[in-house]
């Protein structure tokens, strides 16, 4: 059981996500996420470099499509819609990335309701995660 999992939930924990090696060796993400639609981590990282270049609405679209990668796999993976995704498995740390941007992009665009709910939703996923990542 994971900390702060009181209800005994089991960890969700996703499968390794073949984009992560490629982006590690310096590989464009944009080259990565088009060959690899469906990884989280090319779209966090497209997310993370749009946040941190000011393009707001850009960010935006990169973290609500990595968010969604994520769910995808998060479901099959066996996640029910709650419980542990610990951050300490690196495959689940795209997901991660995903919505701590998406928070940060809501926040940025004004969306505050989108924004509280995903520093939340980060929260309640992962609480080591949260501090990793700012939240």
């Amino acid at each position: 059981m994971s900390d702060g999992n009181l209800l005994g939930i089991p960890e969700t924990r996703l499968p390794e996500d073949p984009a992560t090696a490629r982006l590690a060796a310096g590989e464009d993400p944009a080259a990565v996420a088009a060959s690899l639609p469906t990884s989280s981590a090319a779209w966090a990282t497209l997310a993370e470099q749009a946040l941190a270049a000011g393009r707001d609405v850009e960010a935006y679209a990169y973290a609500r499509t990595g968010y969604h990668r994520s769910l995808d796999q998060l479901r099959k993976s066996g996640w029910r819609g709650q419980g542990p995704v610990p951050f300490s498995h690196e495959p689940n740390r795209g997901f991660l990335r995903s919505l701590a941007a998406l928070a940060r992009a809501a926040r940025a665009i004004g969306e505050s309701d989108e924004e509280a709910r995903c520093a939340q939703f980060l929260r309640d996923s992962s609480a080591e995660g949260a501090r990793e990542l700012g939240f």
